[in-house]
């Protein structure tokens, strides 16, 4: 690390000091050859608690299309059962009262519950482009770094040509002064 002002000069042209967290731990890790970690899940599930977890499980669940059908199901049989088998000792006639209270609380604790998942969610994604960002900007690094190891290579290689062809030319002058004398 005792050159990464160097090589934050070269590759941003500011010094370390005017870099963000995320910049100089990108710098860090292109600067140390290591790669960024990407496992998003393995990170968010470290950090989330039992209760995030549950939401999750829960916002799954309720929005998904077995959970639709089968609520469904329920509803036609409660609706069936009250109104066609019971007709004389139904516990929930007609316009089925009991159950307008049951899925009233049902929504009451589901809608809040999805909004925390929901919220997670933006969470996650919010965390994924940050890590996309630090991916890119590595790469960015990567590609800057090759473009001049190329550059240093190819005026290396111009600086021996050079070379050799003054070296060519003083002999081609020598022979020719030496073809002219006689």
């Amino acid at each position: 690390m005792h050159n990464l002002p160097n090589f934050v000069h070269l590759h941003f042209d500011k010094s370390a000091d005017e870099l963000g967290d995320i910049e100089k731990r990108v710098l860090a890790k292109a600067h140390e050859r290591k790669i960024i970690s990407t496992d998003i899940n393995a990170a968010i599930k470290a950090e989330s608690s039992t209760g995030q977890r549950l939401a999750d499980g829960i916002a799954r669940v309720g929005g998904s299309w077995g959970f639709i059908v089968a609520f469904l199901l329920f509803l036609v049989f409660w609706c069936l059962i009250n109104t066609i088998l019971l007709t004389t000792r139904a516990f929930d006639p007609y316009p089925f009262i009991f159950l307008n209270l049951v899925l009233s609380m049902l929504a009451a604790i589901q809608a809040p519950i999805i909004m925390m998942s929901q919220n997670r969610q933006a969470e996650r994604d919010r965390f994924e482009a940050a890590k996309d960002y630090e991916v890119n900007l590595k790469a960015e690094l990567e590609v800057l770094s090759l473009h001049q190891k190329i550059d240093m290579q190819v005026l290396t290689e111009l600086a021996t040509l050079r070379e050799e062809f003054a070296v060519l030319r003083r002999h081609m002058e020598a022979s020719a002064g030496s073809v002219s004398k006689n």
